[in-house]
């Protein structure tokens, strides 16, 4: 077990305008927050009303960066569950105090973004540096709004809604959700789509209880799993991270579990009183670092609420919790660990028996021919051929006894079989069949079976045909015949029954094929008539008409596509061309940008270093010769590069611009070309699929519509425009901070996915109309 630890507590404080000096107070140590209120003088001169209070916390974040909060708060956190502690990091307070912006941040900004995506960059970033294991991610989104389960990821194409609600089921691993989707992300970006996905699915999803999520409980979890490289190392670390962003604190003040924990003195923690806690309830108390974030506001109209929230802070720190490794063990290393140490003892035991003379001795599964020879052996010990069968081994000795009941099964089917080829076996038991063959006139005339033993409890029938039991007998000879026969040919596994018994009462006269045989030769009979009529040749003639027309439009996304590869594959060719171009240029462009920005950067060290080399030389005094300055030759160097410098500067600053004008004109040529796509596609699908049919001849030449008349609404939503947006916002950005990339590449997809759905959405709705 882990160490007992307590939950740490920080409090974020909201920056504001109007910020209540005279009643909010921090600590010189920036861990310890009072609270001064002034006494109510309506009470009277006798007031015992509380005016201070002092609140103790692991830290006080007031005008933090992001950066500082992340740093202080979550950072130990994430880095001990790559070493297999579970965390989980709350953020509570009351409404608009900053829960989701500490949380999430501002997704619109790199800069600003919240302690979430930073764990989730953190993580990655930690897994490349430890090329020694194989550490797997996976991530799941849950939101809880009054006390109902939704899976904010549900709306992926391949996880889909679920039939069953979703709910939460504990087992000796833990807690866990049943429903709850979990995704697998092998790198950063992957995640951060993830990310993106559900807090769009959050904001605006509409649930049959809430218009409005924004006040919902939402837990981010990520499930981490490290495997090491090392074949022989048996032991995995699992661990998963909480990230928790409550709702406001006055939705959830009516949960007493999270306070019930700070009570010492309470035996039983009440975690099903609400799904939250029963959620967290491994993470809440037990085997976890945990952080709670409290963020208040820091003015004097919420200083109640800003109380509340802060005495909720200092009863969290009295909460306890064990943090452990949690390992696990992989089956397949540990066979695979096993049966390398089987075969060592293997080895051991052949060294043992070859120092002690019992080289003949094999502790390998037995092969095919060593049983054939232990069934030989036990068969000619069985026949009194062979006096004693030599112990060898023990797995030799299984083997004898397995032998052994392998035969007596082979002989009891021997002896079956031999008394079923002479005669029809009939239990004296089965009434059935012994009142069959009575009707049939198998039986003599005191009611036993021919061939009956006296005495006996079983009669063998039928006689040999050569006996003569009389007259009576001589009659029914041509009904034995048959039976017989039958009997015989069906052999030991067919015994007669009643069934067959009438089968040969009626084939003394004739034999009457039974109608399922008719009715399968009546079938075969149709299968080859109908296998017999041939298809009509493909390319029979037919009358050439045009094509027609569906009795709904097809939809237009799959409409645009049969366009792009027909009608306007010219000009589709022509946009893709020019937009490969446009691309060729942006992509120089913004390797130029960064060779700039570098140049610039390698300019500001030289002019430092200069600049030092001046400072220096001024120090020591100035030498002059003939009223020229003298200059030693480091600073000579210095003045060469930088003068080479400035000039590539201007060379390429003079590159990008002509860059730019070029991208300029291929931008002006390739909207040109999509304008004129989707004009063309306009024009088409409204004469193929929307013009009524006995409008289409006005539309042919000298008709009264020419082409491009017909009104139509946007068509379809190429998702350029965002491109667009992002070439130019990774010219400006990246160089400057190239760890946004997946951060910025995730955004941008998630953009352009939602916005398409809403052009289908608008489509759909105009088609009805």
């Amino acid at each position: 077990m882990g160490t007992r630890k307590k939950v740490h507590a920080f409090v974020r404080v909201r920056p504001t305008d109007d910020f209540a000096h005279e009643m909010i107070r921090y600590g010189d140590d920036k861990r310890s927050i009072d609270i001064h209120l002034k006494k109510d003088i309506r009470r009277g001169v006798v007031n015992n009303q509380q005016t201070d209070w002092s609140f103790k916390l692991d830290g006080v974040l007031h005008d933090a960066s992001q950066d500082l909060v992340y740093e202080t708060v979550a950072k130990d956190v994430v880095s001990q569950a790559l070493d297999g502690y579970n965390g989980t990091i709350m953020c509570y307070g009351q409404t608009g105090a900053g829960k989701t912006y500490t949380m999430m941040g501002a997704t619109e900004n790199y800069k600003h973004r919240g302690i979430l995506p930073r764990a989730v960059q953190q993580v990655f970033r930690m897994i490349e540096e430890r090329p020694t294991h194989a550490i797997t991610v996976r991530v799941s989104y849950l939101e809880i709004y009054n006390e109902s389960l939704f899976d904010l990821l549900s709306t992926l194409p391949y996880v889909g809604p679920s039939v069953t609600p979703m709910t939460i089921v504990e087992n000796p691993q833990g807690v866990f959700i049943k429903g709850l989707s979990v995704h697998l992300t092998s790198q950063e970006e992957d995640a951060f789509s993830l990310l993106f996905e559900g807090e769009t699915n959050r904001i605006i999803a509409s649930h049959t209880m809430n218009k409005n999520s924004s006040r919902s409980h939402c837990i981010f979890t990520i499930y981490i799993e490290a495997h090491s490289r090392t074949l022989s190392e048996e032991k995995y670390i699992t661990s998963k991270i909480n990230l928790v962003d409550l709702a406001g604190s006055e939705r959830l003040g009516k949960s007493g579990a999270i306070i019930a924990l700070g009570d010492q003195k309470r035996d039983h923690i009440p975690f099903r009183q609400c799904k939250l806690t029963h959620a967290l309830k491994d993470s809440l108390g037990g085997n976890c670092n945990m952080v709670l974030v409290t963020n208040i506001y820091g003015e004097a109209a919420q200083l109640e609420e800003t109380l509340s929230s802060l005495r909720f802070a200092s009863r969290m720190k009295l909460v306890t919790t064990e943090p452990a490794i949690n390992e696990k063990y992989d089956a397949e290393r540990m066979v695979k660990n096993l049966e390398k140490e089987l075969a060592l003892l293997k080895q051991e035991l052949a060294i043992h028996d070859s120092l002690t003379n019992r080289t003949f001795v094999t502790y390998d599964p037995m092969d095919e021919i060593q049983i054939a020879e232990i069934n030989s052996q036990v068969r000619r010990y069985l026949e009194g051929t062979l006096d004693e069968i030599d112990i060898i081994s023990l797995r030799q000795i299984k083997e004898v006894f397995n032998q052994f009941r392998v035969v007596l099964s082979q002989q009891e089917q021997e002896v079956e079989s031999t008394l079923r080829r002479k005669y029809t076996l009939i239990d004296r038991n089965d009434f059935a069949a012994i009142s069959a063959i009575q009707k049939a006139g198998l039986v003599d005339v005191d009611g036993h079976l021919v061939g009956e033993p006296e005495g006996q409890n079983f009669g063998l029938g039928v006689t040999p045909f050569s006996t003569k039991p009389g007259k009576k007998a001589k009659s029914k000879k041509t009904f034995k015949e048959p039976l017989s026969s039958l009997a015989r040919k069906e052999g030991a596994s067919s015994p007669v029954n009643g069934k067959d018994l009438d089968y040969v009462s009626t084939s003394k006269t004739q034999l009457v094929p039974s109608s399922k045989d008719g009715d399968v030769k009546d079938m075969l009979s149709r299968d080859r008539e109908t296998s017999s009529i041939e298809p009509l040749p493909s390319d029979s003639p037919k009358e050439e008409l045009r094509p027609i027309r569906p009795d709904t439009p097809p939809s237009k996304p799959v409409a645009f596509e049969e366009f792009k590869n027909e009608q306007g594959s010219e000009i589709n060719r022509i946009f893709k061309e020019n937009k490969s171009i446009l691309n060729e240029r942006r992509k120089r462009a913004s390797e130029t940008t960064q060779h700039i920005n570098a140049i610039k950067r390698e300019i500001d060290v030289t002019k430092e270093a200069l600049n030092f080399q001046k400072s220096l030389r001024e120090k020591q005094g100035k030498y002059e010769n003939k009223g020229l300055m003298i200059i030693d030759e480091e600073e000579f160097l210095l003045i060469l590069k930088l003068k080479d410098l400035k000039k590539q500067y201007r060379s390429e600053y003079q590159d990008l611009r002509d860059l730019r004008a070029e991208i300029q004109y291929c931008q002006h040529l390739v909207d040109q070309c999509r304008h004129r796509l989707l004009m063309e596609f306009d024009i088409w699908y409204n004469e193929s699929f929307v013009i009524p049919e006995d409008m289409q001849m006005a539309l042919k030449p000298g008709g009264s519509i020419r082409p491009g008349m017909v009104p139509v609404n946007r068509i379809v939503s190429l998702g350029e425009d965002d491109q667009d947006k992002f070439s130019q916002l990774q010219q400006r950005v990246l160089p400057e901070g190239p760890d946004s990339i997946s951060f910025y590449n995730a955004k941008v997809k998630i953009e352009q996915k939602h916005n398409y759905l809403k052009t289908m959405m608008g489509l759909q709705q105009a088609h009805r109309k």
